[in-house]
């Protein structure tokens, strides 16, 4: 069958959130370093592992790994939006979790100061919202798509957080004939039922479509489940999961028409 449409992950395939998240950590870290001295790359690593701790110990957490929502969303997300109870919970936890994790984390490092650490979890929302990176060549390669086929984005994640982040990249956004959102439809990637849904929106057969994202776990597997040929970015020359293996590999997304035109 020809191709007829291009599914994409956010994260991490077309906005830069690692970058975006190591720079947030990275400021607010310089702040406590300013006021205390100690090493911000030592506080963020402690700031990071308290934040997954605590992050899974919480009731909601199988709901917000179902959904697909990582402990440093959880850092900056307020979950305003999503009509399950369980994101009820989470707007009522989220303001405790970011200022807990950064009060352990400083504890970790040898500082008991619950009011720098309430700071820091404000600075680091702050900066995060402040620095909405996109890879070079997002826009080039969707325009170019856009010209021959569906175009369908698919993210995990907060249904709040996701849109603050597409908001704050307003160009992104209209390339696409439909944005899925974990937390609107009810499951996350690799739930096979978010894919259907994302085929039936575009009125596409599994093999008329692509899957391209960097996750091996959520995205891959899920297109691989589904029916859909699943192209994994892989930038940095990551090692495969033996269990996962993508149907075509790249590290840039200008090779996404390559692989199309190889598939016809």
């Amino acid at each position: 069958m020809t191709i007829q449409a291009v599914l994409f992950d956010l994260d991490d395939t077309l906005l830069w959130d690692e970058r975006s998240v190591e720079e947030a950590f990275a400021a607010t870290c310089q702040t406590a370093f300013i006021e205390t001295g100690i090493d911000p790359a030592r506080l963020e690593d402690a700031v990071r592992r308290e934040a997954r701790d605590l992050y899974e110990s919480y009731e909601t957490y199988p709901f917000t790994k179902m959904i697909g929502i990582n402990p440093f969303e959880g850092l900056w997300s307020n979950f305003t939006a999503g009509h399950q109870p369980e994101f009820r919970e989470l707007e009522q936890l989220a303001p405790i979790y970011r200022q807990e994790s950064w009060r352990r984390g400083l504890e970790r490092v040898g500082i008991q100061n619950a009011e720098l650490a309430s700071r820091l979890a404000e600075r680091f929302a702050i900066e995060r919202r402040e620095r909405p990176h996109v890879y070079e060549e997002t826009f080039e390669v969707l325009k170019e798509l856009k010209k021959d086929y569906k175009l369908l984005l698919l993210t995990n994640g907060c249904p709040a957080l996701q849109k603050e982040k597409l908001d704050g990249v307003p160009d992104l956004e209209p390339y696409f004939d439909h944005v899925v959102i974990s937390g609107t439809f009810g499951k996350g990637k690799p739930d096979p039922s978010i894919f259907a849904h994302a085929l039936e929106l575009l009125n596409v057969a599994p093999q008329e479509a692509v899957m391209v994202g960097d996750k091996l776990s959520t995205d891959i597997k899920g297109a691989l489940a589904s029916g859909i040929h699943a192209i994994w970015v892989n930038r940095n020359s990551r090692e495969l999961d033996g269990s996962i293996q993508p149907d075509s590999h790249i590290k840039h997304l200008s090779e996404i028409t390559g692989i199309i035109d190889s598939i016809a």
